[in-house]
């Protein structure tokens, strides 16, 4: 499959961007209540992007669909472009299920968003900090009075916040572009910001073009979550379960099959095979899906920065979500198993 050109790819996503338009705000600026309707019993509503690969290929395949009519469920896709716009559909009420970096689950919860994370998705290294071909720029340092574009609320943006600290900077000591991801990558190769940080697929194939990953850090890049809506959960559990389910399903055929994978992953997300081979590389499946002590501890690492920034208003936030972020019991009773029964058998 070639490569698709630069425009190409921005403009596609900003298409998708587009097509999750939602009169909801986004957590962490506003109070806001879901605007959908919530009720989500019988009816599965969840989100699929390019950053979660996974995804795209449960959705190519049709499985949830297939694993989902005999148990009387329906199925509803919608695109999420990034962690910001999977929460905002959350919080919207006009997701049931959205994908999220565990940073940003936190920052939901932290706000308000009544979400739980019932399963892992992965554990990529998605996010770096990304400059042009001929720029001066080596090291976080050199980006004192620069200027960054960058998602907020998404893991490029926290990876970024962790990488100015750890190199004895701050956020007033750049100048943030709050830009979606797309438009981040156009901003940085039209010469409008100095550095961005960046996600994967769309950092992938801003390398393949040419520019430079100058700093990356996978301790700096938190989870893949899969997040639900608490009155979902309560109103369709065995729904939340079948998605579970489904993606373990869909985790073991990746980890037997991944050319396959990876094939239909490049064709899903219009990137070429070695753009998708590379967030492949740097997407790790092969994990213990069960959220738990380890990603809350990731999180906590994350909370101060996030009352640092004015992203969160209080450290006590922050705790009181880390307390309620994590429900594993859906990951723990994951039977890829019945899926496969359901669906290979057809």
């Amino acid at each position: 499959m070639p490569s698709i050109s630069r425009r190409a790819l921005l403009s596609a996503a900003g298409a998708g961007a587009a097509s999750l338009a939602l009169t909801g705000c986004m957590a962490g600026e506003g109070s806001g209540t879901g605007v959908a309707n919530s009720d989500s019993t019988g009816r599965i509503r969840l989100d699929y992007a390019t950053y979660n690969p996974l995804s795209l290929i449960i959705r190519k395949r049709g499985w949830l669909e297939r694993a989902a009519e005999p148990k009387e469920q329906s199925v509803e896709w919608v695109r999420s472009t990034g962690s910001n716009t999977a929460n905002q559909a959350l919080r919207a009420a006009a997701i049931d299920i959205g994908s999220t970096a565990g940073s940003a689950a936190l920052l939901a919860r932290a706000n308000g968003s009544p979400i739980r994370v019932i399963d892992l998705c992965s554990q990529p290294e998605w996010a770096a900090l990304v400059r042009r071909p001929d720029s001066p720029l080596r090291e976080v340092a050199d980006l004192r009075g620069a200027s960054v574009a960058v998602t907020k609320g998404t893991d490029p943006y926290f990876l970024l916040l962790q990488a100015l600290g750890e190199a004895g900077l701050s956020a007033s000591d750049v100048t943030v572009q709050n830009l979606q991801h797309a438009d981040g990558r156009t901003a940085l190769d039209t010469g409008q910001v100095d550095a961005w940080s960046g996600l994967d697929p769309i950092m992938a194939t801003a390398e393949e073009d040419g520019d430079v990953l100058f700093y990356r850090n996978l301790s700096f890049n938190t989870y893949g979550f899969l997040n639900a809506r608490e009155e979902f959960l309560q109103q369709n559990g065995a729904g939340a379960q079948l998605v579970v389910d489904v993606y373990a399903y869909a985790r073991r055929w990746a980890l037997e099959n991944p050319e396959e994978a990876v094939g239909l992953f490049a064709e899903e997300a219009g990137i070429s095979l070695p753009v998708a081979r590379s967030v492949w590389d740097r997407t790790h499946l092969d994990i213990d899906h069960v959220p738990g002590a380890e990603q809350v501890g990731v999180l906590e690492g994350v909370g101060p920065i996030l009352v640092d920034s004015g992203d969160v208003p209080s450290q006590e936030d922050v705790d009181a979500a880390l307390e309620r972020i994590v429900e594993k019991k859906y990951a723990e009773a994951a039977d890829p198993d019945a899926v496969a029964a359901a669906i290979e058998g057809d």
